[in-house]
């Protein structure tokens, strides 16, 4: 009897919880169609990255100096050299 009991208990609560999610990506989405929604900051300004890919370019400095320089970790600094990669191929096609 107890652990039937316990069962539905569970069963509640997990319901409980898809609910919850549930509305949380409603609001989300609510928000983000306002324009509300923006995600975190990046961590390098549009003018920093510029300056990040430059060095990068000129290829003077290993990743790891470039995070160091930029105070940031290697993965942000990897990150932005994706997205100017993924930028330029979108542009190019």
């Amino acid at each position: 009897m107890g652990k039937m009991f316990f069962n539905i208990l569970a069963t509640f609560a997990e319901f409980e919880v898809d609910l919850l999610r549930l509305r949380t990506r409603e609001g989300m989405a609510i928000a983000k169609a306002k324009g509300r929604l923006k995600g975190r900051a990046p961590k390098l300004s549009a003018t920093r990255q510029a300056d990040l890919l430059k060095l990068h370019a000129a290829g003077e400095h290993t990743i790891v100096e470039l995070a160091e320089l930029f105070e940031v970790s290697r993965q942000t600094v990897y990150r932005v050299l994706e997205r100017a990669a993924t930028n330029k191929r979108s542009t190019v096609a």
